[in-house]
Order: structure tokens, then C-alpha cells, then sequence
């Protein structure tokens, strides 16, 4: 991945670019971008940069041995981590590299769910276990093979558990000598703050829509009118702006559901909530969290169109039109309460509480809560 590769983002490449050159880069750098940006792709350009054996002002050569291993992903000094669900495959991120290497040379703005579902995970979550942090330990002893850096990238480095991520915190205390860290992240609050203090954070914005736009009309070659269509509906999240491309049909999937499932909560139709919640156990863990995801979106852009804010909406016809008309049943406490359920749902879900059980007490609750 070079940097020219990258649609906008200039000023954060020309700060990257000037670190390198004037020899002043951290041992540490915390790529902090929301789901969809150009987080990971930024951290990719520059491991490619810095092993460089032919480096331009602007960018990595493209064309020296380093170069083209780090675009294959297959540089011996390149250390990749990232977030495995518990499979018969294995634990560590070493058992899954060449599904990896497939997945982002695709494009790098691949979400985690995505992931996930590339392996086969189902119905489990991926972490990064205490094996994987030995692992790093064991990798980063070695001297650098060919580069100039030995380069640790992990992915979504929050889905640490404890010992790992205490594992990582010992390495970044005492980092070996020509080791570069980075760490790509969607949500740093739920990073060690000790972890935070130690790197050098590099705040990475949204993609504007007329970027989004323009990597739709150069990359998959839509008409103008069709690519600003989907860059307007994923509102800076290129994943999202991609998988409308595609026709993929998961978030049809989502609003059917959801709308469903609150026409139902409004009928009072218990049966019907039973049997809806028995259909929520049976999917697959990040399709659960996704559907949650989804609704709570839902209920914020519910808020924005009953405060009179509709003008801040980025939804597709039939979303919008399930919003004027479901509003209109709803108070201010109405959201907040039903706010304040999903993200306790998702809490409890997230710690493997049975799901039909939350989704059913949720339904419950809401049909009372709607009715009154």
C-alpha cells in the first residue's frame, strides 16, 4: 500500500512523511480512526515507507524487493496481529495469515464482522488472546531481517484481553532497538490508558463524501450519479460506501428486521415476540451485535427528526419513510429509555448472556413502553 494509493488524508500523510524523514518517528503511533476510514490503510503505506530501499519525497518507491513484499504482505520484518475467533483453525493470527493476506489486499477498509465472517466464525467473537501477546514477545526478540524496522502492526489492538494487553504495555515499555508499533484502532476508550500514554496518536477523520465518491468512480468505475448516491448514504464510511456497491444485501436485511420487530413491539402480538426472539438466538454473534448496532442508529436518527433536525439524516427511502411514520408514536422518553436498553443489551450480549433472553426481555419492555 503506498500512500498515493490513499484518497485524501494529506495532511496526516505529509506528518507521517516528515517524521520519517527527519528521523523523528515514535516507536509507537496509534492510527485512531472510526469504522471505515483510512486507519489501517495509513499504518499499511507507512510500513511499506519505512522499509523503503529507494524512498521518493511523497511516497514508498513501489518498486524495490521491500516494496513489493510489503504489498504482498509477505515482508519478513512485518508482523501482522489481529482479532481470531476460537476455531479448530487456531488461537494466533499466525494460523490465518493467508486468509488475512487475501482479505486486505481486496481493500483495507474491511470491518471487523466482515473479518470474522471471511473465517467462518459464526457464532463467536474475535479477540486477541494471551497466546498471540507470547507470540509478539517471541517475534519482536529477532532482529530486524532485511529492514530497516521490525514492524508490529495490530488490529483493533482493543479486543486485547487483559493478558495480552498488559503483554503489549510490558514491550512498549522497553521496545527493541529499530522496532516500529502500530496500532490501529476503532474505539481508544477502551484501550489501557498506559497503552494510550505510550504511543503517539494520529487522529484520522472520516472520508468526506466527494472522497468517498471519487474511490467509487476510480475503483469500481460507477456513473456520478450512483457513487455519490453511496457515498451520501455511508457518510464517511468507505466499508459502508463498498458494500452498497456491492448490492450487499445485509443492510436491507437489518431494516426489514428492525422494522419488524418494532411494528411487532407496537401490536403487542406476544406470540409473534417469542418467535422473533427464538429467530435473534439463532444467528450468528456479530449478526446479533450488528442488529443492535443498527437499532440504536435508528433510534438516533428517531431523535434528530423529532427534535427537527431531518435535514442530518442519511437514510435510503424506505428508512425514511419508516422513520416519519414511527415517530410519530414516540416521546423523547420513549427514546431515551429504549436507548438506554439496547446498549445494556449489547453490554450483556457482549458477555455471552443467553440472547434470546435479552432480545425477548427487550420486547417485552419496549411493547409496554410504546403503548403507553
Amino acid at each position: 500500500m503506498q500512500f498515493s494509493e490513499i484518497i485524501g488524508q494529506d495532511d496526516t500523510k505529509q506528518m507521517l512523511l516528515r517524521a520519517v524523514q527527519s528521523n523523528h518517528l515514535a516507536h509507537a503511533l496509534l492510527f485512531d480512526g472510526p469504522a471505515g476510514s483510512a486507519n489501517l490503510a495509513l499504518a499499511l503505506a507507512l510500513a511499506q515507507y519505512v522499509n523503503c530501499e529507494d524512498k521518493q519525497p511523497t511516497d514508498a518507491c513501489g518498486r524495490c524487493a521491500s516494496c513489493i513484499k510489503t504489498q504482498k504482505l509477505v515482508h519478513p520484518d512485518l508482523h501482522m496481529v489481529f482479532p481470531v475467533a476460537n476455531l479448530a483453525k487456531g488461537k494466533t493470527s499466525e494460523a490465518y495469515l493467508v486468509d488475512w493476506r487475501k482479505f486486505l489486499i481486496e481493500h483495507p477498509y474491511h470491518t471487523l464482522s466482515e473479518w470474522l465472517e471471511t473465517v467462518g466464525a459464526d457464532n463467536k467473537q474475535g479477540n486477541i488472546s494471551a497466546e498471540e501477546a507470547r507470540n509478539i514477545l517471541q517475534k519482536l526478540s529477532l532482529k530486524a531481517y532485511e529492514g530497516a524496522y521490525k514492524i508490529m502492526l495490530i488490529w483493533l489492538p482493543e479486543l486485547m484481553n487483559v493478558s495480552s494487553a498488559n503483554a503489549l504495555l510490558k514491550v512498549l515499555e522497553e521496545p527493541p532497538a529499530q522496532t516500529l508499533f502500530l496500532l490501529v484502532t476503532n474505539q481508544p476508550d477502551k484501550l489501557l490508558i498506559t497503552i494510550l500514554s505510550r504511543t503517539q496518536r494520529v487522529a484520522i477523520k472520516a472520508f468526506t463524501d466527494e472522497e468517498v465518491a471519487t474511490y467509487l468512480r476510480q475503483q469500481l468505475n460507477l456513473d456520478e450519479t450512483t457513487a455519490r448516491r453511496f457515498a451520501y448514504l455511508a457518510d464517511g464510511n468507505m466499508a459502508e460506501a463498498l458494500r452498497l456497491s456491492q448490492q450487499d444485501t445485509q443492510s436491507v436485511e437489518q431494516q426489514t428486521w428492525f422494522a419488524d420487530w418494532m411494528r411487532t413491539c407496537y401490536r403487542q402480538d406476544l406470540i409473534a415476540l417469542v418467535k422473533q426472539a427464538d429467530q435473534f438466538d439463532g444467528f450468528s454473534k456479530e449478526k446479533q451485535k450488528g442488529l443492535l448496532d443498527y437499532s440504536l442508529r435508528m433510534y438516533r436518527d428517531l431523535f434528530l427528526w423529532q427534535q427537527g433536525a431531518g435535514e442530518l439524516l442519511r437514510l435510503p427511502d424506505e428508512e425514511m419513510a419508516f422513520v416519519r411514520n414511527f415517530v410519530k408514536v414516540l416521546t423523547i422518553n420513549h427514546i431515551e429509555r429504549i436507548v438506554a436498553d439496547l446498549n445494556e443489551a449489547a453490554y450483556h450480549l457482549e458477555r455471552n448472556a443467553r440472547a434470546k433472553m435479552i432480545m425477548l426481555d427487550m420486547s417485552l419492555t419496549f411493547s409496554r413502553l410504546i403503548r403507553t
